[in-house]
C-alpha cells in the first residue's frame, strides 16, 4: 500500500508541472501574438499617413496648376543650368517663401495644408496636346505635402499654357 501512495503523489506533482510548462507557453505565444498586433496597428498607422500626405500634396499640386491656369498669370523665365532643374529643397523645405541657399530661386506658396512652387521653363513649338504650329510655355508645378511628423511626399507636373 505505501508503494501506491509514493505513485500517486508523484503523479499529482508531474501533472502540476506539466500545466505550468503549457501555461508558460501559452503566455509566450499571447505576449508574441500582442507584440505582432501593435506592429501591424504602427504599419497601417504609418500607411494612412503616407496616404494623407499624398493626397495633401496632389491637392495642392491641382491648386497650383489652377494658378497657373488664369489668364493673368505671369512668371519670368528662368534661366539656364541649376535655376531650371526640379528644386531639390522640395524635398526639405518646411514651408512657405524663398528658400535663399538653394538658389533654385522658386517661391513656394501656401496653399490648402501643403505648399508649392512654380518655374517657367520657357516657350515649346510642338508640345503634347497643343495645337500644331502653337508655342506654349511651360509650367513645373512643384507639390509638397506634409502630415504628421515629417511624412513627406512631393509631386510634380508640367503644365503648357497657350
Amino acid at each position: 500500500m505505501k508503494i501506491s501512495r509514493m505513485t500517486s503523489h508523484a503523479q499529482r506533482g508531474m501533472a502540476l508541472l506539466i500545466s505550468l510548462v503549457f501555461l508558460l507557453l501559452l503566455t509566450l505565444i499571447g505576449i508574441s501574438s500582442m507584440q505582432n498586433a501593435t506592429l501591424q496597428e504602427k504599419m497601417a498607422g504609418s500607411v494612412t499617413l503616407r496616404n494623407q500626405s499624398f493626397q495633401l500634396a496632389e491637392a495642392t499640386l491641382r491648386m497650383g496648376e489652377s494658378a497657373v491656369q488664369l489668364a493673368n498669370y505671369t512668371l519670368a523665365a528662368c534661366g539656364t543650368g541649376v535655376p531650371c532643374a526640379p528644386p531639390a529643397e522640395a524635398l526639405t523645405l518646411t514651408g512657405a517663401g524663398v528658400d535663399a541657399r538653394s538658389g533654385s530661386g522658386v517661391n513656394w506658396i501656401a496653399a490648402g495644408g501643403g505648399f508649392y512652387g512654380v518655374q517657367n521653363l520657357g516657350a515649346t513649338m510642338g508640345a503634347v496636346n497643343v495645337p500644331s504650329n502653337t508655342s506654349a510655355t511651360l509650367y513645373r508645378i512643384t507639390a509638397v505635402g506634409i502630415v504628421g511628423n515629417n511624412i513627406r511626399s512631393v509631386v510634380e507636373s508640367i503644365y503648357a499654357k497657350y
